[in-house]
């Protein structure tokens, strides 16, 4: 499960606390700034482990982390847990969010975080319909009825609106837990992370995808953040953070079999055999020409500018309108260049 837009209530009751908490924390673990200290970093997942930390995983077991003098603390996500107010917070040193839109928010509504790697080039989710009432294009989209998660409405509005397509000429039901009502025909199209193996088995092979991403939205997934503070004052501890977790997901491509053996071993719950049908895709959204170009992990101003766009044009934003600067750090980028592109 992901969820696009966070809380904005939420945001606006607790900004003013949540500074007084930022400016007050120890930031957990981290001694010093120097890279012979062990710095223990929580790394605060938005929702509940899944294939999106293989990387992490796959470093953990094979010392990247140890080496880099990081102590890695994986903290799970939740229906009730707020991750980015609990990082703003100082609860956490870093967090990693399902949707890049999520940091745009927060940082509207007050709360100082930023996004500093993005771990998927290119955003898994996806409109999924049948064959025998194919829906490939926007375009598909009018005079259908679309079943998508609350938190998912946005997208949809703004794929829209990026198609030139008046929202009325969609109908938009809630979506419930599964897959159903696009196999019933209640809609003629489901959404979800097209990564998501095992909810996707019901589809059969008469499933056609439409990613939000090829269809004209382009949103960063797995996003990492973190706040000001640490930016500011433990630069050198999310480098070698991040030049761990490149390592790890570079080993993921390379052993993506033994990465989920990691995997299931740290989070039975997982099914390994649906993991092991999702690992390529996952593969896929992490590892591309952009990375080959740019490195594991990179964005861009461009691509942020534009998604800011969009949700400022559809008054998603309750506070100021933020700039680039405001969501997204590259100084993290720029300084682990080397090994990112190495992994990329």
């Amino acid at each position: 499960m992901s969820h696009f837009t966070m809380n904005r209530r939420r945001f606006i009751s607790n900004a003013a606390a949540i500074g007084g908490l930022a400016a007050a924390s120890s930031f957990i673990g981290i001694r010093a700034g120097l890279a012979s200290d062990v710095a223990t970093v929580k790394m605060q997942l938005g929702w509940l482990a899944s294939n999106g930390l293989l990387g992490e995983v796959a470093a953990q077991k094979m010392g990247y982390f140890k080496d880099e003098g990081i102590e890695l603390e994986i903290v799970p996500g939740g229906p009730n847990v707020d991750g980015v107010a609990g990082v703003a917070a100082g609860q956490s040193t870093l967090g990693q969010i399902s949707s890049s839109p999520s940091v745009m928010l927060a940082r509207s509504a007050g709360i100082p975080v930023k996004a500093f790697l993005s771990g998927y080039r290119k955003h898994p989710f996806t409109y999924f319909s049948l064959k025998q009432n194919a829906i490939s294009t926007p375009q598909d989209m009018i005079g259908k009825t679309i079943a998508t998660q609350p938190t998912a409405y946005i997208l949809l509005r703004a794929l829209l609106a990026k198609n030139g397509i008046a929202e009325d000429q969609v109908k938009i039901v809630n979506m419930g837990s599964d897959m159903n009502q696009l196999l019933t025909g209640q809609a003629d199209a489901v959404t979800g992370w097209v990564t998501n193996a095992n909810a996707l088995k019901v589809l059969g092979e008469d499933r056609v995808d439409m990613m939000l991403w090829d269809a004209g939205l382009q949103l960063y997934a797995n996003v990492y953040y973190t706040t000001d503070e640490q930016l500011e004052k433990h630069q050198d501890v999310l480098v070698r953070f991040t030049n761990a977790a490149a390592r790890g997901w570079g080993y993921v491509r390379d052993n993506p079999e033994a990465a989920v053996d990691y995997l299931v071993e740290a989070y039975p719950n997982l099914d390994k055999a649906s993991e092991l049908e999702a690992v390529g895709s996952v593969v896929d959204f992490s590892f591309g020409d952009s990375t080959k170009a740019d490195g594991w992990g990179s964005m861009t101003r461009e691509n942020w500018e534009a998604q800011i766009k969009a949700y400022a044009d559809l008054g998603q934003f309750k506070g100021a309108v933020p700039t680039v600067d405001d969501v997204a750090s590259f100084a993290i980028l720029d300084a682990t260049t080397e090994i990112r592109k190495q992994v990329g």
